[in-house]
């Protein structure tokens, strides 16, 4: 797969942000990445530890099938911040029950944690490259729990599976490795006016001269643009009038991502005709200024655990209402994400970061939804209230060749048997539509 995309053409990263507005792109293409990594960069790095034969006792907490459980008893370990279970087929499901706890660095031991365990609802879709990928593992979604330096883990079966658990279970515990920027990490919208102000507001806030909408990809962030000065960027500007300003964006320098890690081509989809919402599902643990850091851990975990070729996600959103670019390729291109399986082709996915089945989701955050989405669904004609039909690529709830209608900005169980993206977030999805129409200049 790593050497078999598509077709490729020379445009280097630093082409891709210094012309952010360029739109077209052939489906499949590749472009290679031409600007080396920084000695800046974190290193991060990544524990791989087989988990073993597991003596649990039968309570109720575990159940019957207690005593084919896996695991690790408690240990030390070198420092990490996230966790995650993966194992050899990632066609293979675990049904069962993944708890950890852990150390805190300095600290004491957390209480048992859950880790979500279906997470074969995110990846590329069947039949692209990504997805035919040797690579690819069985994996859980990835959970953050801050500096820690101990651990133990128990993964359990559910009744009535036969005991059975998929082979070659390991826990992953990810260091994110720190970057130059991370003390200045943002971490309070109330900073910047017009995160989580109303749309008519946004629209009418400067915050930058126009001078500086082509920002170079050393760029740590690109600035927030009226819409103005949105338009005058666009070649066709008259062909879209409804447009949101775009929003301040963090770019993957700015969360300091290693471009050492990913593949180092681009895939482009033909379009972006849907947004679809994510939840993380990493917990709430974690303060805006760690936001760099969660996505640093993410990103090594979707890579070298998950088996991707780059981050899943086209975009993150942190509950501060920072908006972060994902998966590269430039941030105003259509580019393939792995986020819905079966609906990764012509749409775009944005991860907010948190678990919010039960959690509801700040309003800073849905309103960075609403804001990115504007812009982004502005830049090929599309009304964030409107309804569109995808083609599935294959799919637990839908098979390939159907053609489905979503709205325009779906959650993510709207295209996959799923939870995600919890059902507080998902709740907040029509307010989201509406606010984004706005920004848009729609009534």
């Amino acid at each position: 797969m790593r050497a078999n995309l598509a077709s490729s053409i020379a445009v280097s990263c630093a082409a891709v942000l210094a012309l952010p507005l360029a739109l077209t792109a052939p489906a499949g293409a590749a472009t290679p990445a031409a600007v080396p990594p920084s000695a800046a960069e974190p290193a991060g790095s990544t524990q791989s530890l087989p988990l073993e034969p597991l003596a649990v006792p039968r309570d109720r907490v575990l159940g019957s099938a207690a005593g084919a459980a896996r695991g690790l008893t408690r240990r030390d370990v070198r420092p990490f911040s996230l966790v995650g279970v993966v194992w050899d087929d990632v066609h293979a499901p675990l049904h069962g029950t993944v708890q950890v706890r852990t150390r805190a660095t300095g600290g004491g031991w957390s209480d048992w944690q859950s880790v979500e365990t279906h997470n074969d609802e995110h990846g590329a879709d069947p039949g692209t490259a990504e997805g035919h990928s040797g690579a690819l593992h069985g994996s859980t979604a990835p959970l953050w729990v801050g500096d820690s330096d101990g651990v133990e883990l128990r993964v359990v079966p559910e009744e009535g599976r036969a005991a059975r658990l998929p082979e070659g279970l390991r826990l992953e515990l990810v260091d994110p490795g720190r970057a130059p920027g991370d003390a200045a990490a943002p971490a309070d919208p109330a900073a910047v006016a017009d995160r989580a102000a109303p749309a008519d507001r946004a629209i009418q806030a400067v915050r930058a001269p126009a001078a500086a909408a082509a920002a170079p990809s050393a760029a740590l962030e690109l600035p927030p643009l009226t819409r103005a000065q949105t338009l005058a960027q666009l070649p066709d500007a008259a062909a879209k009038p409804y447009i949101g300003p775009r929003p301040r964006i963090i770019t993957r320098k700015g969360w300091g991502a290693d471009e050492r890690l990913r593949e180092k081509g681009f895939v482009y989809t033909k379009t972006i005709k849907a947004v679809f919402v994510h939840h993380s599902a990493t917990g709430n643990r974690y303060t805006c200024a760690q936001a760099p850091s969660v996505l640093r851990a993410i990103y090594r975990y979707h890579v070298k655990s998950s088996g991707w070729r780059d981050f899943g996600y086209n975009f993150a959103v942190d509950k501060c209402g920072n908006i972060y670019e994902g998966r590269a390729g430039g941030v105003a291109k259509p580019v393939l994400g792995a986020h819905t399986m079966g609906f990764n082709n012509n749409s775009m996915g944005v991860a907010v970061l948190g678990t919010y089945g039960g959690t509801t989701p700040p309003a800073a955050a849905v309103n960075a939804v609403a804001r990115l989405t504007a812009w982004k669904l502005g830049l090929h004609g599309v009304n964030p209230k409107g309804k569109t039909y995808l083609t599935s690529g294959g799919g637990n709830l839908y098979k390939k060749g159907r053609k489905v209608r979503f709205n325009v900005i779906a959650g993510h169980r709207d295209g996959f048997a799923t939870e995600c993206p919890g059902g507080r977030l998902y709740g907040k999805l029509g307010t989201a539509r509406s606010a984004s129409a706005k920004y848009q200049g729609r009534r």
